[in-house]
């Protein structure tokens, strides 16, 4: 007997991604107080708007000024593969940087 039910792959979630920077170390051991309050902003921030499938995307220590930061190019890899639904940042600077043609 021949199935004529369709199989249909199943999507991967767009995720939303969360990018936090800071420009200079506080001296401490793994990520800097700011971007862990950064962080914490950003998730309740999706949580309160019931964004899902959360991804962070940091830069701890790298200068605003240069493009070339990891954390920076790989949410921009992952925006121009079609991954990311929302970028949520915290502040108003970095948005002006998100423009895409």
């Amino acid at each position: 007997m021949m199935n004529n039910y369709k199989q249909t792959a199943k999507k991967p979630r767009k995720m939303t991604a969360l990018y936090e920077r800071l420009s200079r170390d506080d001296d401490m051991d793994g990520l800097s107080n700011s971007i862990l309050t950064q962080m914490q902003i950003l998730e309740d921030f999706a949580k309160k708007n019931k964004f899902t499938n959360i991804r962070h995307f940091q830069d701890d220590g790298i200068s605003g000024t240069t493009f070339d930061r990891k954390g920076w190019n790989e949410l921009i890899e992952e925006i121009k593969a079609g991954n990311v639904a929302i970028v949520a940042v915290k502040e108003p600077y970095v948005k002006q940087k998100l423009k895409f043609s």
